[in-house]
């Protein structure tokens, strides 16, 4: 029976409450004032203050005339208009009241009036107060300098407890305004790293604590830091132009103390597309090419302990030695049962000479024959045959082994066969073969046909 009568009351006393708080009481222009209504009297730490929030607590209000409580405010914020209507507590059984909308570091004055059905009761007393200042950030903050395209940023954590995350600000010379760029929850955190950054750049770095309440702290002392540059250009960089089937490139060695390797670029033109051939400790490289007279564009580079690679804009061009020059034909005879060839040299280089000989065996089918090893600047076919066509090309051949491009060839169409007679073959000893054949029309030696190097070409 009791449970059941309390229930009822409760039911009814919250009807009632509700029903007040959808109505909301403003004060009225005209009201009469009671002076017997009670005062608002705070209690003993009646007023507590913090950055965004004022509390306030009074003594239980026992008069059952009273149906709530006005709230008067007066706020900087409201151009010094003194008191004004601010709120309304609409039940005399509350006892506190919290304002939140205020700011940081700021003087406010509240007073409280109690109000029945037909009346008003006098002001409280003012009660002036003043908000907390800001939260201030971490004491204490370093920045790293000299790090590979990072920054890193250290700090001691706050030691208000109320602290939920670190806020990271950043900034650069080139900046008008500081950028959030990270958040950190929890307040043991003490460090961020910062990446992406470019080489050789300023950054300033500043941090902010934000509460669990939202509360955002004021910003810490501002740290610079500076990242790694790159390391220095290669220089006295040269390449050959004048060895046979290579090329040697040199440059200057590095003086880092982080330096870790070069890297060595190859190109095929001074403005084209240069690859990574080779990654090298030695400021050497041998770029062996099977091609006469290549050319190739070279660029080295080098990477410090790091990773970071220096600019290798400046490039040099190397060259493998060129072909010696083709001989010039400047005679070809058909004399007697032999054909004779002569030319003139046109490149110093030249130490020796190839003759080719090509014919037709067949309706079909080319033959070439090729004799190596010609030191005169002439030569004496005697193995030919009656009626047929021949074509001779001439080779200048270096010391390197390198050979020429092909003379112009000659043709010589050797007569029908009743007008040939062939060579007597040769059955003396082997120092008797290797004799030279005396030309009796000119002073040089030239080797018989039998003792060349008939190999291909």
């Amino acid at each position: 029976m009791r449970l059941s009568t309390l229930t009822t009351l409760l039911t009814a006393s919250l009807l009632l409450f509700s029903g007040c708080a959808e109505l909301t009481p403003t004060p009225k222009k005209e009201m009469k004032v009671d002076k017997t209504l009670p005062v608002i009297s705070l209690t003993r730490d009646g007023v507590i203050t913090d950055m965004k929030t004022v509390a306030f607590e009074w003594k239980s209000i026992s008069d059952p005339r009273v149906q709530g409580i006005y709230v008067y405010k007066e706020s900087p914020s409201k151009e010094n208009k003194g008191l004004q209507y601010y709120k309304t507590i609409d039940t005399r059984y509350s006892t506190h009241f919290v304002d939140r909308d205020v700011v940081p570091n700021t003087k406010y004055s509240y007073a409280f009036r109690t109000f029945s059905k037909n009346a008003e009761g006098v002001n409280s007393k003012l009660f002036r107060v003043k908000t907390l200042p800001v939260l201030q950030s971490v004491s204490w903050i370093h920045a790293i300098q000299g790090l590979p395209r990072m920054a890193k940023i250290i700090w001691r954590p706050h030691l208000s407890e109320r602290v939920d995350k670190y806020i990271i600000e950043r900034k650069s010379l080139e900046d008008d305004e500081w950028k959030e760029i990270a958040e950190l929850s929890g307040r043991l955190n003490a460090e961020y790293i910062d990446t992406d950054l470019d080489d050789n750049r300023v950054y300033f770095y500043r941090v902010r604590v934000e509460t669990y309440d939202g509360i955002i702290s004021t910003p810490s002392q501002v740290v610079k830091s500076v990242t790694k540059p790159l390391p220095k250009q290669i220089v006295n960089l040269h390449a050959t132009t004048n060895l046979p089937k290579k090329i040697e490139l040199t440059w200057a060695a590095s003086q880092a103390k982080d330096f870790r390797r070069y890297y060595l670029y190859r190109a095929n033109d001074v403005d084209g597309n240069y690859q990574l051939i080779a990654k090298l400790y030695n400021n050497h490289f041998t770029d062996k090419i099977k091609e006469d007279g290549k050319v190739y564009f070279y660029s080295v580079s080098q990477i410090d302990k790091d990773g970071l690679e220096s600019e290798h804009q400046n490039s040099v061009m190397g060259k493998t030695l060129v072909k010696p020059n083709a001989p010039a034909i400047v005679s070809a005879k058909f004399i007697g049962n032999k054909v004779e060839l002569k030319w003139d040299q046109t490149d110093p280089r030249s130490v020796s000479y190839n003759v080719a000989r090509e014919s037709k065996k067949g309706w079909f089918k080319n033959v070439t024959k090729t004799y190596k090893g010609i030191k005169s600047h002439k030569f004496i076919d005697t193995n030919i045959e009656p009626d047929k066509l021949y074509t001779y090309t001439v080779y200048s051949v270096d010391a390197n082994g390198i050979v020429s491009a092909p003379s112009i060839p000659v043709e010589i169409k050797t007569p029908e066969s009743t007008e040939i007679i062939q060579a007597p073959v040769v059955h003396n000893s082997a120092l008797e073969a290797q004799a030279p054949v005396k030309d009796s029309s000119s002073k040089t030696e030239v080797a018989p046909v039998n003792d060349l190097d008939l190999n291909g070409l």
